[in-house]
This record gives C-alpha cells, sequence and structure tokens, in this order.
C-alpha cells in the first residue's frame, strides 16, 4: 500500500519574486519553541527613533479559522531596543501578500539589519469569533499590507 502524503494546510512559501534571492523559510530553533523565526531578505538599516518596514520575501497559509500572531524577538529588544512597531502583528488567513515587519529602532544610534538576520517570530495560533458573527461575511480582501482600512 502506498502511503499518500498529507495535504498542507499551514505554512510559508517563497514569493515568486525572492526564489532566486536565497530565503529561507521560517523555522522553529528548538523541539519545543512556538514561534517560527523569520529572517530579514536584505539589508537595511533601522535610522534611531525611525519605524523601517522590513521585507521577508515569504508569504504564509494557514486554515480559515487560524491567525499567525507575529511577536517581536526578545534578544533584538532587550540587546538592541528593536521591535514592532504595531506591538503584535496579525497575518490573517486570507492576506496572501509579502510579509512585512515595521520594526522600531529606540535605541540611540542606527542598527544594521544583515540579510537573514533573524527578525522576528511567528505564531499560528486558532481563533473563536462570537455567536451570530456576521462582520466580513463574503468579503474578499483586496490588497496586502494594511488593506482593511485604516
Amino acid at each position: 500500500m502506498i502511503k499518500q502524503p498529507a495535504k498542507v494546510h499551514r505554512g510559508f512559501e517563497i514569493l515568486e519574486s525572492y526564489k532566486d534571492k536565497n530565503i529561507n523559510l521560517p523555522l522553529r530553533k528548538t523541539a519545543l519553541s512556538a514561534g517560527y523565526d523569520f529572517e530579514s531578505a536584505e539589508n537595511i538599516v533601522l535610522v534611531k527613533k525611525k519605524v523601517v518596514l522590513v521585507h521577508t520575501g515569504l508569504k504564509a497559509f494557514m486554515l480559515p479559522d487560524e491567525v499567525l500572531l507575529i511577536h517581536s524577538r526578545s534578544s533584538l529588544a532587550f540587546k538592541h531596543q528593536i521591535i514592532l512597531a504595531n506591538g503584535v502583528g496579525v497575518i490573517d488567513a486570507d492576506y496572501q501578500d509579502q510579509i512585512m515587519f515595521p520594526l522600531i529602532n529606540l535605541g540611540d544610534e542606527d542598527f544594521f539589519v544583515e540579510k537573514g538576520m533573524r527578525i522576528a517570530q511567528g505564531i499560528f495560533q486558532k481563533y473563536l469569533i462570537v455567536d451570530g458573527d456576521q462582520i466580513g461575511v463574503g468579503e474578499i480582501r483586496h490588497g496586502g499590507f494594511g488593506s482593511t482600512g485604516n
């Protein structure tokens, strides 16, 4: 009997425009890590006291009742005062564009992010909705980063 591979329901994909740029898929670094570490897809300077959008070259896919929550890496926050400008990022199941991180450098010096540096971590989670929820029924996301409004 030939065993068929299980259908993949959640994971990461390298965007077509980044296929030849040596991008790594996010990985958990230990057996008990909850978070998948994301790397920067580019060299970029995080100017002190400014928000800079860092590209990953990746998109995520998941089941309709799941979300990918993005968190700062504690080592960047503690050692270099680099955090996510929005606190926690939310990647919805219907978001199909590039995952990017608005990082803010709270330090007193510019900080150089080298391509491949781990910059944030993502955790997949199930979520609940309230009884009778009708918001978004039939709606289709148009656009990418910040596409659901202000």
